[in-house]
């Protein structure tokens, strides 16, 4: 029983200062010598204490309060500084934050710069059903052959139109084929200004923003509603000039990792809309052969 009551006590201690425990581990596996330091006389593997403060510009001392559970709820100029110091990866930047200040750091929102094969291969595995990968600024980055024979040859749009806002509000036959088009760009405004919040990418997005708004009065009406929501999922129906009437449901997927990158799938909604769809598909793939 007292050994029990002693782990117990031991694991509780280690709980309250998760914070310090992981700043020590992630200076120990550090090479003194990567960062230029001696790596002579050293008791303990990694960079010291001192050397890390010295790499983030903070004191000696605030740096071994932190460590040692004492120091605190740090800035985020000082954990970022701290994260550089200790070459964290962007999913331990943000560990360091939710143990440091109980919450993510503020997102900083970086362009991606496309796809990996893999992700790409996923996309083309699904032969009858539409899918994209889109940025937070909804730039269309990746999609398959599904997509671009029933929603949209993006191959054949320049890489600045590839944008479901541009197509939703600047393309006179993206209106022609959504059904109930007033709603969906009331959703997809109230989620885009929601995914570009919760991405920083306000300041990126600007120029498209107010592109849109001098072009499309419907935009500059919903974009001054401030409304937010998620897209998650739905249904959209479409005329399709050769498949006919289709309904797709929707399903919107993060992509894991890789935080400014948002999967679409859209799936046919009952029976008939598959058929329509893989006639459509396969009559498409024996004309290009």
């Amino acid at each position: 029983m007292i050994l029990v009551s002693g782990l117990i006590g031991t694991m509780a201690n280690s709980d309250n200062n998760a914070l310090g425990d992981y700043l020590k581990d992630r200076r120990a596996k550090l090479n003194p010598a990567t960062f230029g330091f001696s790596t002579t006389r050293r008791r303990t593997p990694g960079l010291r204490r001192e050397e890390v403060a010295q790499r983030a510009n903070v004191s000696t001392t605030w740096y071994t309060w932190l460590e040692q559970g004492r120091g605190g709820i740090p800035s985020a100029d000082v954990l970022d500084g701290i994260a550089t110091a200790l070459t964290l990866t962007a999913t331990e930047r943000e560990h360091l934050f939710l143990l440091a200040q109980h919450r993510p750091p503020q997102p900083h929102y970086q362009a991606p710069e496309g796809v990996t094969p893999q992700l790409q291969r996923i996309l083309d595995s699904l032969e009858f059903s539409p899918a994209l990968i889109r940025t937070a600024s909804w730039d269309i980055v990746a999609w398959n052959r599904a997509a671009e024979l029933v929603l949209t040859d993006y191959e054949a749009l320049a890489p600045g139109q590839r944008n479901l806002l541009r197509l939703l509000f600047c393309n006179p036959c993206a209106r022609e084929r959504t059904e109930d088009w007033e709603g969906h760009a009331r959703i997809a405004v109230a989620a885009f200004r929601s995914e570009v919040a919760r991405a920083g990418a306000f300041e990126t997005v600007a120029p498209l923003v107010n592109e849109l708004i001098q072009s499309s009065p419907e935009f500059a009406a919903l974009w001054r509603d401030h409304d937010v929501q998620n897209y998650g999922e739905g249904i959209k129906h479409f005329r399709h000039s050769s498949a006919g009437p289709i309904t797709l449901e929707y399903t919107a997927f993060a992509v894991d990792g890789r935080p400014n990158l948002n999967l679409m799938i859209f799936t046919p909604a009952t029976p008939t809309d598959v058929d329509r769809i893989k006639a459509f598909i396969l009559r498409s793939y024996c004309v290009i052969r």
